[in-house]
């Protein structure tokens, strides 16, 4: 299956439009920027000491919105070429990998169950050495485990099993 950025018109020829599978991705971004940005306002946007807890999300759903708008328009004044077709077995990888990884953060936690996701995307699926597999994996886990739990004070999930929490994991 291919996805094509570009199609051509048979009546016209010569003549190009936006692909039906671009208008949805534009469609998608816009639709959700503008849902964060309509249920942040909620959340109130500023308070008597500062901002709110719903001025940044407001922020990143305007962004959001004013890039799917951007990008709406970019699309019809110059539509992208052809794109290469979709790997569907990565796709499919991805998507199967993400849902073990929410099955068991939490029995393992985050740091171990991180730790292999990113090592099998790393060094399986993305074919790169073992050093540097194991250098991004171990920061990219452990690393924003601690720069999360004790940098910005939010906690992330710890291993339920007792032998690994006894250790920290």
């Amino acid at each position: 299956m291919t996805t094509e950025s570009v199609t051509t018109n048979p009546w016209r020829e010569g003549t190009t439009r936006v692909a039906p599978s671009v208008l949805a991705g534009i469609g998608a971004f816009a639709a959700v920027g503008v849902y964060v940005l309509v249920s942040s306002i909620s959340l109130g946007l500023w308070t008597s000491l500062g901002p709110g807890p719903g001025l940044f999300p407001f922020a990143m759903g305007a962004v959001l919105a004013a890039m799917a708008l951007l990008w709406l328009l970019q699309e019809l004044r110059n539509p992208s070429e052809t794109a290469a077709g979709v790997d569907r077995g990565l796709v499919i990888a991805v998507v199967a990998s993400l849902v073990i990884l929410a099955a068991v953060m939490d029995m393992l936690g985050f740091q171990l169950s991180m730790f292999a996701f990113l090592l099998y995307h790393l060094k399986i699926r993305g074919r790169r050495t073992w050093v540097s597999s194991l250098i991004i994996a171990v920061a990219g886990s452990f690393g924003a485990f601690y720069a999360f739990n004790y940098g910005l004070n939010v906690a992330l999930p710890v291993s339920a099993l007792p032998f690994l929490n006894a250790i920290g994991l």
